[in-house]
């Protein structure tokens, strides 16, 4: 094998000959090992198919009657609970048919 001789920062060299001592393991190995990994990780983004994210056309904010109740000066948590009370009574409504 070929010997070459490779730059490596100081502060890095010292934490991988760290963690080859902590894992009973060699430099040479650890070193190994991550390149690998990382030559593996390029290739399988590379692989990857493409995501469509699905966009909302929606404004932000909130809705109509709920922004109308904040800007008189309701709290949101007020209204929460109104909402959360509708919704029961209309879920009985339904139970009772």
């Amino acid at each position: 094998m070929r010997r070459t001789t490779v730059r490596i920062d100081e502060t890095l060299l010292n934490e991988a000959k760290a963690y080859a001592a902590r894992s009973g393991r060699s430099l040479n190995s650890v070193m190994e090992d991550a390149l690998r990994q990382l030559l593996n990780r390029s290739t399988e983004v590379a692989e990857r198919p493409r995501v469509e994210l699905i966009t909302s056309t929606a404004r932000p904010g909130f809705r109509l009657d709920i922004q109308e109740r904040l800007d008189a000066g309701e709290k949101l948590e007020h209204i929460g609970y109104d909402l959360d009370d509708q919704e029961r009574i209309q879920e009985g409504r339904h139970a009772a048919r």
